[in-house]
């Protein structure tokens, strides 16, 4: 299975208890053979949190310690590219062929990166934002995680 990890999912396993304890009990985040990745759109959002918040260095280092353990995808690989262009289309309801069933998205453009690295990657979304519920069973997986 793979998983790709919202900012959000990183941001309350860091933080909440009983998020971490969820996410290590119910899916075997980082303690089983499937493959965490994250876009480098997380990265950036999670370095531009340390440095707006003014995260201490030993802070930091765990951070980044943490994401050493996932596999980065970078935006410019052209199958999320194209992955992309299909889930802002689609989002927009000017698909040529897939029918958005509610009134247009306008989703960030983050969270569209970091949809479109799902889609590539043919990976569940594991996230708590509600923002990419549209997207659930017509590109990827959704796995929504109440907090």
């Amino acid at each position: 299975m793979k998983y790709v990890l919202d900012t959000n999912i990183i941001l309350f396993y860091l933080r909440d208890k009983a998020v971490k304890k969820l996410l290590d009990e119910e899916y075997r985040l980082f303690r089983s053979s499937d493959d965490i990745l994250i876009s480098v759109v997380t990265l950036g959002e999670i370095r531009s949190i340390a440095r707006r918040n003014r995260w201490g260095s030993k802070r930091i280092e765990a951070v980044e310690t943490f994401l050493n353990k996932m596999i980065i995808m970078e935006v410019g690989f052209r199958p999320i590219i194209d992955a992309y262009v299909e889930i802002d289309t689609f989002s927009q309801g000017k698909h040529e062929s897939k029918e958005l069933k509610l009134s247009a998205r306008n989703m960030g453009k983050n969270d569209l990166w970091i949809a479109a690295t799902a889609l590539a990657t043919s990976s569940k979304l594991m996230t708590t934002d509600k923002d990419f519920l549209h997207l659930d069973k017509a590109y990827f997986d959704l796995v929504l995680i109440n907090t």
